[in-house]
């Protein structure tokens, strides 16, 4: 096992990493920006290193300081944690060269499963299905609008190398997809450096459902079962639950045997997520693989009892899965609400500032993860998520109403937040019956304030 691991990222993810290693006994290293030296990750970390100016770009983005830091402090592991650098085969293959464990796959599986269109056919190698699409990215619009017509309108539009809403366009006509595909295009160069892009049919009301694997250095690959997270705006996800309220027990084995399928096929090493979306007729089309920790892995532990981050590092240190490949069953039902700092009634506009207020949420079946305290001040520069918020129950309805009074009680003032927002959605008649989809606030827009009702 290891003896220190370094926790190459910041904000709640660290601090997860951090309480893993201290329960396997392995001392902690933070990295952190001039905008983080008062965070809670630094503070509970055995050892620390400052890596550059508040921008990320600077810091956690800065291969060459974050590998520094690992040598003048031993550490003999790194866990990128996800966002910044997890998914960044440059990264794991210098991380490796310097002598370093790195906590997730290996660069290539990294990289075959980051680019979109390859994902895409090495899923359908291995006969999961996937989205009828361009079996590649095209090169150019006299490429793609013959192609958007064979498909069918609607199409989306995907960066081959995004992810995070990034690069994704959804045209509904011939004029739409001529200047949809020029902007995805540009979208995707500022946010991941290639223009590349691939053309997908669009499906009108899908479910993102998605399927929780492991594997390890002996060829054991396991699922977890699935989390929904249909709950979006903008591709990105704001409520997830385990287990989906669209899933029966024939569905599940079969989106599970599929996940597992892909990740024997290209050897999957280490904690990720294969993403489907789920049609109404229960046809089911993989979408992308995420090869890292995802930020709503809670709603897996809690209903699994599995720890994935101590599983992520066992594996990593060359040890077998202590999951099974079968034989647990799933435990109640778990939602996470992510709680970022930014106003819903103004499009989501993010809200740096000072916590002068900070009263979490408690009773039977809660757990938070966060790094916000009272007197903490929220940096302008990251990810404004703060905290995520999750319960657990014995059935939905319990979950539910766990999650109702744990938003009433969780208290943040000098910043404004999600929280009345999340409120609302997981009082909504739809969510509460479980009837959503990836377009569900797109039709509900009076949730979100009243300044877009």
């Amino acid at each position: 096992m290891f003896k220190k691991v370094l926790v190459a990222n910041r904000g709640e993810i660290a601090l997860r990493v951090i309480r893993a290693c201290r329960e396997l006994g392995i001392a902690t290293v933070a990295v952190y920006s001039e905008a983080d030296r008062e965070s809670l990750h630094v503070r509970f970390a055995d050892d620390d290193v400052c890596i550059g100016p508040a921008p990320a770009r600077d810091s956690y983005l800065k291969i060459s300081q974050i590998i520094a830091a690992a040598e003048i402090t031993g550490a003999d592991a790194i866990h990128p944690g996800y966002g910044f650098l997890a998914e960044n085969a440059e990264f794991a293959e210098i991380v490796r060269a310097s002598n370093i464990a790195f906590i997730g796959p290996t660069p290539a599986q990294i990289r075959a499963m980051g680019d979109k269109a390859e994902a895409r056919r090495l899923a359908a190698e291995a006969e999961v299905p996937i989205i009828p699409g361009t079996p590649g990215p095209v090169a150019d619009i006299e490429e793609a609008l013959p192609a958007a017509q064979r498909l069918g309108y609607p199409v989306i539009i995907k960066a081959a190398a995004g992810g995070g809403g990034k690069g994704m366009r959804v045209a509904n006509d011939e004029d739409e997809f001529a200047r949809h595909f020029a902007l995805a295009r540009g979208e995707a160069l500022a946010a991941f450096g290639s223009d590349a892009v691939y053309l997908e049919k669009y499906l009108e009301k899908p479910r993102h459902v998605e399927i929780q694997i492991l594997g390890d250095e002996h060829g054991h690959v396991v699922h977890l079962c699935e989390r929904d997270c249909s709950v979006q705006r903008r591709h990105q996800k704001l409520i997830e639950e385990a287990p989906s309220p669209a899933m029966t027990p024939e569905l599940r084995a079969a989106m599970g045997a599929a996940a597992v399928k892909l990740a024997s096929r290209i050897g999957y090493v280490g904690a990720g997520t294969m993403e489907f979306l789920l049609n109404g007729d229960r046809s089911f089309y993989f979408m992308e693989m995420n090869t890292r920790i995802q930020v709503e892995h809670p709603v897996t532990e809690m209903t699994t009892g599995w720890d994935l981050v101590k599983e992520q590092i066992r594996i990593a240190a060359g040890e077998p899965l202590t999951v099974p490949a079968q034989g647990f069953q799933l435990r109640g039902h778990a939602i996470e609400c992510r709680v970022n700092a930014e106003d819903a009634s103004r499009n989501f506009q993010p809200s740096p500032g000072t916590i002068t207020v900070f009263h979490p949420p408690g009773g039977p079946g809660v757990r938070l993860d966060t790094h916000i305290y009272a007197g903490y001040t929220v940096p302008p520069y990251y990810d404004s998520l703060i905290a995520k918020l999750i319960v657990h129950g014995n059935c939905r309805a319990e979950a539910l109403a766990r999650m109702h009074q744990a938003l009433d009680g969780f208290i943040i003032e000098g910043i404004t937040t999600t929280i009345p927002f999340l409120s609302r959605v997981i009082q909504h008649p739809a969510f509460q019956a479980g009837d959503v989809d990836t377009r569900f606030l797109e039709r509900e827009r009076h949730l979100l304030g009243e300044a877009e009702a």
